[in-house]
């Protein structure tokens, strides 16, 4: 990989699908295909991963490992199938993982979660992008890494990586109602860690 992309940058838009004659390169191994593929979307899934751990060196030992995991599973990639869906998937199984295994190296940890199961369609504008200033984008970061893990990912899919509600729902593997309440109840806590970073009503 090359070095780390600024994990602030608005992601840049990728082909959501891969060419019959492409993914028969990659599935037979082939070096340059692999190359240009991991050049096109690891700058998406560096920011992703980032805004989840709040970490750039734990995102981009993560990142790295995404394409290892992409680059063995990718046999099971169906042609015209969306590449990101399937890239984040692969993204949040390993970032779940990588906390499984530190979690049974250290300790385990209880977290409290609620059932949700009304849906919501609020558009209100997104807090995580309502900061432009350095420190700002800082706060957004720290304050991204005070929700519960759900809600954390769910709003940076869907402000951060532009991810439709039903994208999100089969990334989380939950009901499009469930990912749109996460948003929306993500959304109000950070409305209310960062009140005076922007006005988000």
């Amino acid at each position: 990989m090359t070095s780390p992309p600024d994990p602030a940058a608005p992601p840049v838009p990728a082909p959501d699908v891969v060419s019959p004659e492409l993914l028969s390169r990659l599935t037979a191994g082939d070096e340059a295909a692999w190359y240009a593929f991991v050049q096109e979307y690891e700058g998406r899934m560096y920011g992703y991963l980032y805004r989840l751990e709040g970490n750039p060196e734990d995102a981009l030992d993560l990142t790295q490992e995404v394409f290892y995991r992409a680059w063995r599973s990718i046999r099971t990639f169906r042609p015209g199938e969306r590449v990101l869906p399937w890239l984040y998937q692969v993204a949040r199984n390993t970032q779940i993982e990588s906390h499984r295994r530190k979690q049974l190296q250290r300790f385990s940890l209880e977290q409290a979660r609620e059932d949700i199961g009304f849906e919501v369609t609020s558009e209100a504008r997104s807090p995580v992008r309502a900061a432009e200033s350095a420190d700002a984008q800082d706060r957004v970061q720290r304050a991204l890494l005070k929700l519960p893990d759900d809600y954390r990912e769910a709003v940076v899919l869907r402000f951060v990586e532009d991810m439709p509600y039903e994208d999100i729902a089969r990334i989380q593997g939950v009901a499009v109602g469930t990912a749109k309440s996460r948003v929306f109840r993500a959304k109000e806590q950070l409305a209310e860690l960062l009140a005076d970073v922007a006005d988000v009503n």
